[in-house]
């Protein structure tokens, strides 16, 4: 069984993949009378045209490090947003498409109160909450059409804190 050893969730490093969802270092805006700072922009929301931008509530069992690592999925017709509703960390396992089929994965650890955008058609894990309350609000296309595709491994990875 390969290894994969989890990395810090920095935007640098999760830009092939998508967004981190985070404060900035200061907001981009002050509003309501001066006390609230907007921190503008922060995702990419992409959806086809038969869809629809949906908000939902995922609650999550969690997991634990190792974690076995068995399939991996992509949403071809939309993105996936996931924002933890618990100032908690989670594990983020993304991949570059190989030919139809996830290449090496790569595992982040989200520092509390980051949240991620996976870009459209990009492999990713399932959602991996590391404690309790596993409760995120997810953003990502509603309507019509196939969004949904699993890659299953031969062998599974077995994921580990790293580095």
């Amino acid at each position: 069984m390969t290894v994969i050893r989890t990395e810090p969730l920095t935007a640098t490093a999760f830009a092939p993949f998508g967004d981190v969802i985070a404060l900035k270092n200061t907001p981009d805006r002050i509003i309501n009378q001066g006390l609230c700072g907007r921190h503008h922009d922060l995702a990419r929301v992409e959806t086809d045209a038969e869809g629809r931008t949906g908000i939902s509530l995922f609650d999550a069992e969690p997991r634990a490090l190792p974690y076995r690592l068995e399939m991996m999925e992509r949403h071809p017709l939309g993105s996936q947003a996931f924002l933890p509703l618990s100032p908690t960390s989670f594990l983020v396992i993304v991949a570059a498409d190989a030919g139809g089929r996830p290449a090496t994965p790569r595992a982040f650890l989200t520092a509390p109160g980051q949240g991620i955008n996976l870009l459209r058609n990009v492999w990713h894990g399932v959602l991996t909450p590391l404690s309790r309350p596993g409760l995120f609000a997810v953003i990502d296309r509603i309507g019509p059409g196939d969004n949904l595709e699993e890659y299953w491994f031969d062998t599974p990875y077995r994921v580990e804190t790293g580095p």
